[in-house]
């Protein structure tokens, strides 16, 4: 597991690159998620532990997903294996979330893997709506349950259950267990 000091870096060095690689100004990421330009300022310089709304105000900004910042650049050497040990880990520092990308890092791949553990009580909401490119995204229940609001509809998900969405209104996600 990444110590967290090791991942506000490279999260830095991600949302950087991929701000720079869009064209895009520091004001002008901020002036299109709403972040201050000092936050991201702040997060660039991986001075910030910023939170999993924060993220995703950032990713939908840029038009990509928020596992994606989280992820190494594609490159054809890398390997299609990601061993448990190696698998990169961020806790959400607002509500205690844990996101473990398990997908291979820089692995090129129409689709990546995430297991997120919410923790009892925990409420992780994304107020972003629809994006530059539809962002689909299945949720799968391994274990729990969990209330899921995607605009003014809720779902109440239990082990087992499986929900494919579009990102493209305001979600919310509740543990409502204690």
């Amino acid at each position: 597991m990444d110590s967290s000091s090791a991942l506000n870096i490279h999260l830095a060095t991600r949302l950087r690159d991929l701000r720079t690689e869009s064209g895009m100004t520091m004001d002008g990421l901020a002036e299109r998620t709403g972040v201050s330009r000092s936050m991201i300022s702040l997060i660039e310089r991986g001075e910030s532990s910023p939170t999993a709304a924060v993220l995703d105000r950032l990713a939908a900004g840029l038009g990509v997903t928020l596992a994606s910042l989280f992820a190494e650049k594609d490159s054809q050497g890398a390997s299609p294996l990601a061993r448990r040990a190696d698998q990169r880990v961020w806790r959400d520092p607002d509500s205690g979330y844990m996101r473990r990308n398990l997908s291979p890092p820089g692995f090129p791949s129409p689709f990546e893997l995430v297991e997120v553990v919410l923790p009892p009580g925990a409420r992780v909401a994304y107020d972003t709506g629809p994006r530059a490119s539809p962002v689909y995204q299945q949720i799968w229940i391994i274990e729990g349950e969990i209330s899921l609001t995607l605009g003014d509809e809720t779902h109440h998900l239990a082990t087992g259950d499986c929900l494919s969405m579009r990102l493209d209104r305001p979600t919310v996600f509740r543990n409502r267990a204690d």
